[in-house]
């Protein structure tokens, strides 16, 4: 998900630099930024720092396919998603 999308699901639209700086901020262990991307896809922090290592590592490790710092999203579909919702997973 993006810092944008996550900061929608807060209720927060438009805030997305926001939420970058508050996951920034955090020290829980067990919440899971590394989940949350740029709108592209990459990887916010600068290429090789250690965080974008350790981000890296934890999306390989739930078998996510990291290329140069970057994760492919899917697209979003309204129709899939509405088809979904309606009729549950294919």
């Amino acid at each position: 998900m993006g810092y944008g999308e996550v900061a929608l699901k807060a209720g927060l639209p438009g805030r997305a630099r926001l939420t970058a700086r508050v996951l920034g901020g955090n020290d829980d262990p067990h919440l899971p930024w590394h989940r949350v991307l740029r709108a592209d896809g990459r990887i916010a922090m600068p290429e090789g720092s250690r965080g974008w290592r350790e981000q890296c590592q934890r999306l390989r490790a739930e078998g996510v396919v990291v290329e140069n710092g970057r994760v492919r999203r899917p697209r979003h579909d309204p129709v899939q998603a509405l088809d979904a919702a309606i009729w549950g997973p294919r």
